[in-house]
């Protein structure tokens, strides 16, 4: 690439939407109408560009995120298309750390999906700009005004303000009217490429009128000065409207929301506009800087300003095995010119890399280019000891950025070769695809001696061993999913004492300590479930135990809560207080401290009642009216919570609560019930304790009784 684009000419965007809402359509629309590709490429076709794996275009889903770039009038668009099914919400938080703004995709006909919902709320932790866009609005019956409504009521009543209105929808959508010009345009031409200005039908000016009117005062209203202007004259400029809109999109206050046809190319050219004119550059976002930590001490933080000068600092959000040139990190440069040939330093590992390559993305084809500027984001190729969220920085100024806090798994299957032949070769293939994906882990069970591998639902692990068999030619059987439950306990256990001595003929062994265990809840007024957090706290004073074997205390008791009491789960949410012990000035170490520690937790568990948890998933069903009592009776037979029941369009939808391991096989049970048209969506949302029935025989299961289930 020849050319440096200004900073403010830059837009780096993700587009995500619900399955099947066109998400993947809206990318390749947006790729053809900028000159990036000759021609459409469609996902029904199994022909999409950035769908480019073999299971995206079998199971017409995005599974992972793709990047391209394109250009638009004089701006260049660094585009990532990011899936948006449950199973892959890892590369959604990826995006949201990375990119500047986003563009979200609405099924007109399905409202605002609960997944949508998920993701929405993710952005609203990571403050990041988005707008949105209401698609299939060439279907029949279509309804913007209700599509409204939805985004409304589930996201954000009081920010949501539409900038277009469709005048006409059904098979006869071919027209738009403008909110903040008040002008009306037609599209035309074999691909809708032509546009043509309109008057404005008489039937529907009263209600754009009415719009444009709550979209002035949405905008006037953020803003004093520009509320006395409002009041004042009855009306802003088209330019103050688009000014202030940017603004406020940018900066979280107010989301602009337009419609179009993404399978029918209408109005391609308006979304590529709205893009550029409301979501931010990245000079816009966090006022021009970024905030980085010292590497010795985390507390102490900088700003660093965001352009092409000054230090090196860059992230690496996403690792990928390529089959021409190996490894490739994807990364985000903010600040200075990455280099081919260059070195750089690895802060979060502390190792210093070589820059041999630069790629600038397609999907899966590639450009090399020799430099990254600022503000950019493109693949580097061969660092080898680099990983996802990894910081990388000039050498002579090392810092830290904040690194993210990925998903815990929530079911997991054991994996076995085929053959002997297959047994390395397996482990090379898992090593590579965890190293891609931090929500993919891999273990190996001491007890069974089975490889256990654990993911985000059945599908992301279904994958997992697809590409497994295609990428990397490693047969291998798959045994029943597990469920990830976890441990904690209920009660207090004040001031729990061990004392380890032990003398032999040399050196003996000497500890004790005394602890209190507690249950432990972050405080955190959105989470209704498990934090999966432990807290441990120092309160002795004094000489009472040296200061060298405190941290061997704590040490010991997180070893001791990945695989304890209940049925060998880990333990999670349990604050433990150091209040008291005693050493011996020959005797003590580690080790007995180890012991003392443990042995006093074990103590603890059985006073402080541990019990099993279990992951609660929240699913909404939507199913048709006739099918709605067949889908009720399948509820209540899976230990399902129902929380509310309402009407969507023509179909009622079913919100509840219900345990994971209840979930397994429902989908083919609920295409059964409801003759393949009801459908479902879930996502994780809290952990509940096991019924005391079902605990006895998970732990009879692993092998694991305690006296008390005699």
């Amino acid at each position: 690439m020849s050319k440096v684009i200004p900073l403010n000419k830059v837009r780096n965007i993700w587009i995500i939407a619900h399955i099947d809402a066109g998400k993947t359509t809206t990318t390749e629309r947006i790729l053809y109408y900028t000159g990036k590709t000759h021609k459409i490429w469609e996902t029904h076709d199994w022909e999409s560009q950035m769908d480019w794996m073999e299971q995206e275009k079998e199971r017409g889903i995005t599974i992972t995120s793709a990047a391209t770039t394109a250009f638009w009038k004089d701006y260049q668009i660094n585009i990532i298309d990011t899936p948006w099914h449950v199973d892959f919400t890892i590369e959604v938080e990826r995006s949201l750390r990375v990119l500047d703004g986003w563009i979200a995709v609405f099924d007109w006909s399905q409202w605002v999906e609960p997944q949508s919902e998920t993701v929405w709320k993710q952005s609203d932790k990571y403050n990041v700009p988005r707008i949105a866009f209401v698609n299939k609005m060439d279907k029949m019956w279509a309804d913007f005004d209700m599509s409204l409504e939805s985004i409304k009521k589930r996201l954000a009543w009081n920010k949501v303000v539409a900038i277009q209105y469709p005048i006409w929808a059904a098979e006869t959508f071919k027209w738009i009217v403008n909110l903040i010009e008040m002008k009306a345009y037609r599209f035309y031409g074999d691909s809708w490429e032509k546009v043509d200005e309109i008057e404005i039908p008489a039937d529907i000016k009263d209600k754009v009128e009415a719009l444009r009117t709550v979209l002035i005062e949405k905008v006037a209203e953020q803003d004093d000065s520009l509320m006395e202007k409002f009041f004042e004259k009855g009306d802003l400029s088209i330019e103050e409207i688009k000014k202030w809109l940017r603004i406020w999109v940018c900066n979280n206050a107010l989301y602009a929301v337009t419609c179009w046809s993404a399978l029918q190319n209408v109005w391609v050219q308006l979304v590529i506009d709205a893009a550029v004119d409301f979501l931010p550059s990245p000079i816009e976002v966090n006022d021009w800087k970024l905030t980085v930590m010292d590497i010795d001490d985390k507390e102490k933080t900088e700003e660093i300003k965001i352009d092409s000068n000054g230090s090196l600092a860059a992230f690496a959000f996403k690792v990928a095995t390529d089959p021409f040139v190996w490894r490739l990190t994807f990364t985000r440069v903010y600040s200075w010119t990455l280099k081919s040939g260059s070195y750089i330093y690895n802060s979060s590992n502390w190792k210093k890399e070589r820059v041999w390559r630069l790629l600038q993305m397609h999907a899966n084809t590639r450009e090399e280019i020799q430099e990254i500027w600022a503000g950019h984001i493109w693949a580097i190729v061969w660092l080898k000891d680099t990983k996802t969220w990894d910081t990388l920085c000039d050498l002579n100024k090392k810092f830290l950025v904040e690194s993210m806090e990925f998903p815990e798994p929530v079911i997991s299957v054991s994996v076995e070769p085929k053959t002997k032949a297959d047994q390395e070769k397996m482990w090379i293939a898992l090593s590579k695809l965890a190293e891609e994906d931090p929500s993919f882990r891999v273990r190996s069970d001491e007890e069974t001696g089975q490889t256990i591998i654990s993911g985000m639902w059945e599908l992301h692990l279904d994958i997992i061993v697809d590409r497994m068999k295609r990428e990397f030619k490693v047969e291998c059987n798959v045994w029943a999913p597990q469920v990830a439950y976890r441990e904690t306990i209920k009660e207090v256990a004040k001031d729990i004492e061990h004392k380890y001595s032990k003398q032999t003929w040399g050196r003996g062994q000497y500890g004790h300590v005394v602890i209190t265990f507690e249950p432990y809840r972050e405080a955190d007024e959105d989470d209704e479930g498990v934090k999966k957090t432990n807290k441990f706290i120092n309160k002795i004073s004094g000489w009472v135990i040296p200061k060298e074997y405190v941290p061997w205390v704590e040490k010991w008791l997180k070893e001791a809560y990945t695989k304890w009491y209940v049925a060998w789960y880990p333990m999670v949410d349990i604050k433990a207080t150091l209040t008291f012990g005693s050493f011996h000035e020959v005797d003590s170490s580690e080790l007995s401290f180890k012991i003392a520690a443990s042995k006093a937790f074990r103590e603890a568990c059985s006073k402080a009642k541990a019990t099993l948890l279990e992951p609660v998933m929240k699913v909404e069903v939507n199913t048709p009216e006739e099918y709605m009592w067949d889908v009720i009776w399948q509820i209540n037979s899976k230990r399902w919570r129902i929380e509310e029941m309402g009407d969507r369009w023509q179909a009622k939808i079913i919100n509840c609560y219900v345990p994971l391991s209840e979930m397994f096989g429902y989908a083919t049970e609920l295409r059964s019930a409801s003759q393949w048209r009801a459908t479902y969506a879930m996502e994780f949302d809290h952990y509940n304790e096991v019924p005391s029935n079902l605990a006895i025989k998970i732990r009879e299961e692993r092998g694991f009784k305690l006296p008390d289930d005699e």
